[in-house]
């Protein structure tokens, strides 16, 4: 059965998406925070449908040089494809079907990029239950990559003072830290996401820096919702609301 292909409107973008490989809010978030800066070379490693990339390419004045798309699955990379040619981005977005622990310098050449960013599956092997789809079980558990895949990739296409930037669930954060001090990435910035101040956080973002030294700032906490009903204005805007 032939895979059903929709578009979704990412601003002046459209993100080519299928039932399979779309995205969720998470995505948002980290793309925010990750923040790619105009003139950066950028990769979004496990980029699935590469809403990161586009997000980071969605506004023309802060566009950065480059931005790589690293995905394994097939098909949400051919998705990256065809986003990557219906907006005509084919000189700085580069979609890269491949597995991220056995990219080359001819993918990617090493200690070539400012920021790297991941969204990896959030669930370890072993634990939680399977998912019955191939490709969810890819996207949710860490049975093609772990967090100290993650880092050692990461520390390796980075250049000395260059960003990983995560996201994740609390009870991993330790778990992630430690993969990216094994590296050497230093985590330097973290912010926890709630969805009222009252409740406890659901997700985290962290940012380590190459060689950095150890300091980690703490941010205040990104509130979903708002105490009277709906979006607060922070996710508004992340949303280009």
């Amino acid at each position: 059965m032939a895979l059903e292909l929709t578009f979704e409107e990412i601003g002046p973008l459209r993100l080519c998406i299928s039932k399979e490989h779309r995205f969720g809010t998470d995505a948002f978030l980290l793309a925010d925070f990750a923040q790619a800066r105009r003139g950066d070379r950028a990769c979004d490693l496990c980029s699935g449908c590469g809403i990161i990339p586009i997000l980071w390419l969605r506004r023309e004045e802060r566009r950065p040089a480059v931005v790589y798309g690293v995905e394994l699955l097939e098909q949400a990379a051919k998705q990256m494809d065809i986003t990557c040619r219906e907006n005509g981005l084919e000189k700085i977005f580069i979609p890269l079907c491949r597995d991220l622990r056995e990219l080359d310098r001819e993918d990617i050449p090493p200690a070539s990029l400012d920021v790297v960013a991941c969204n990896p599956p959030y669930t370890l092997p072993g634990r939680g239950i399977p998912a019955q789809s191939p490709h969810r079980l890819a996207a949710r558990h860490q049975v093609a990559c772990t967090l100290p895949d993650i880092a050692k990739t990461a520390a390796r296409l980075l250049k000395f003072g260059g960003r990983l930037c995560l996201c994740g669930r609390p009870q991993f954060l330790p778990d992630t830290m430690e993969a990216l001090r094994q590296e050497g990435l230093e985590p330097k910035r973290l912010r926890f996401v709630q969805k009222l101040g009252d409740k406890p956080p659901w997700l985290f973002l962290l940012e380590g820096r190459k060689g950095g030294k150890p300091f980690l700032q703490v941010e205040a906490p990104l509130l979903m919702e708002r105490p009277e009903g709906g979006f607060s204005p922070e996710v508004l805007a992340l949303y280009g609301k």
